[in-house]
């Protein structure tokens, strides 16, 4: 696309530093830098080169800067852009930013520089929210996920589903036009397996944003036991701080404690839960109403206990309340316990004197690499709503297949699919899809 304005924004995080880096992008880049540059004429330097200079307010010299040049099309939005480096002085960059408007510049919105970007064909819409999630990312496996994503992994996968579909759909809607003559184009038999096919792809990818989404704000696991078993101790070994209460009475924890902490690249939300027993404290039992919840909501369950006496009665609350959730059976206490009491099918461990807390750490790690063993992960909401949208359409399609409807129903729902397929990446947007997505970008990005 065209853009008529040069826009300007703080790239690097507000406050004082060692450097900043002020962007600027868009058509007339260079004659308005260059007014403020005391240097080489930026209008005849090569590409992709860096220029030591001065920032000049009129008379004044601003700071002493070095100044990245990109010339279109092969800059980050595609247009003719550069970066000011600065030293990190907040009065700098206001009296930098206030000249580049006043010469002509204006202030970017949030997420401009990246929405251009996306306009001009640089990213597609994955990619570019990818962009996001890449900045936010604070764990490896975040991290991971969301620079495959932006490498074009997923859209890729996205748009071979979309041709192959593409190609039965123009058939389907080249019937249309022969009503009168009675014919098919479109072998219904090869449509139901291109149907099959698609949503053999398409359903792991929908499976995938659980784990996903927990990789991204941290997988849940809950640590469940009786009181008194040492879920607190356990919790405050994992986070190296004293987060829960501790002490030898049962029943001290009576709501869920959580917080984050990275292992191995991977985030996860420990939730210490009250002791689960039979009480009549109304307190207690709300806590452990919320202890429940908590084990029921987790990806993983820590079933920590120390005697065996505690372990059956987890066994009791496993049958009673049951799903698919990946557990870790975790015997606690093991340096007051008699050798013979120690099971060898649990991992051993004393929160306490934190012995056992590295093959726990591994457990885990272990566990949520099971959790997720694909290539392609999901972890935006709206891919995996669309997703869903366009997994239901197709659904239809095989619906009608075997009720032997008309191409004109037939035609619909494979346009509704592809519909969904293409919000994903951006073949079909609206402004205030766009609007909703890079208004949350900071601005410089």
């Amino acid at each position: 696309m065209d853009f008529k304005e040069t826009i300007c924004a703080l790239a690097t995080p507000q406050g004082v530093g060692a450097l900043a880096i002020v962007r600027v992008a868009g058509p007339n880049t260079f004659e308005i830098v260059n007014k403020i540059f005391k240097g080489k004429n930026l209008l005849k330097v090569k590409p992709n080169t860096v220029h030591f200079g001065r920032i000049m307010d009129g008379e004044v010299t601003l700071d002493e800067v070095l100044v990245s040049v990109f010339k279109a099309p092969h800059s980050f939005t595609k247009e003719d852009a550069i970066e000011i480096s600065t030293h990190g002085s907040d009065y700098i960059v206001r009296r930098l930013l206030r000249v580049l408007i006043k010469n002509g510049c204006q202030m970017a919105q949030p997420g401009e520089f990246t929405q251009r970007a996306f306009l001009n064909g640089q990213l597609d819409l994955a990619q570019a929210e990818a962009v996001a999630d890449l900045i936010a990312a604070d764990s490896e496996a975040a991290h991971q996920i969301a620079i495959n994503q932006l490498r074009g992994g997923f859209s890729k996968k996205l748009e071979i589903l979309r041709e192959e579909l593409i190609n039965f759909a123009s058939l389907v809607e080249l019937e249309l036009d022969f009503g009168e003559e009675d014919v098919e184009f479109a072998d219904r038999d090869d449509l139901k397996s291109l149907i099959i096919k698609i949503q053999g792809q398409i359903n792991p990818l929908i499976d995938s944003f659980e784990h996903g989404n927990a990789i991204k704000e941290g997988v849940p696991v809950a640590i469940i036991g009786a009181p008194n078993a040492g879920k607190s101790t356990l919790l405050n070994t994992l986070l190296n701080e004293e987060k829960a209460i501790v002490t030898d009475i049962a029943g001290t924890t009576r709501d869920v404690i959580e917080d984050t902490v990275i292992i191995e690249g991977r985030k996860f939300r420990f939730i210490d839960t009250a002791g689960i027993r039979e009480t009549t404290d109304v307190i207690e039992s709300m806590g452990i109403e919320r202890s429940i919840k908590a084990m029921q909501a987790a990806q993983i369950i820590v079933f920590l206990f120390d005697t065996e006496e505690n372990r059956l009665f987890l066994e009791k609350l496993l049958v009673q309340y049951p799903g698919s959730k990946s557990i870790l059976w975790v015997q606690n206490k093991i340096d007051i316990l008699p050798e013979e009491e120690i099971r060898k099918d649990a991992i051993a461990i004393s929160a306490k004197n934190q012995t056992g807390i590295e093959a726990l750490s591994k457990a885990l790690i272990e566990t949520t690499k099971q959790l997720s063993s694909q290539d392609t992960t999901i972890t935006n909401l709206r891919h995996f709503e669309h997703l869903t949208k366009a997994n239901e359409a197709l659904t239809e399609v095989l619906e009608g297949l075997d009720m032997g409807i008309t191409g004109d129903f037939l035609a619909q729902d494979i346009r509704l699919s592809l519909h969904h397929l293409g919000e994903i990446t951006g073949q079909i947007t609206t402004n205030d899809l766009l609007a909703n997505i890079f208004g949350k970008f900071c601005i410089g990005k």
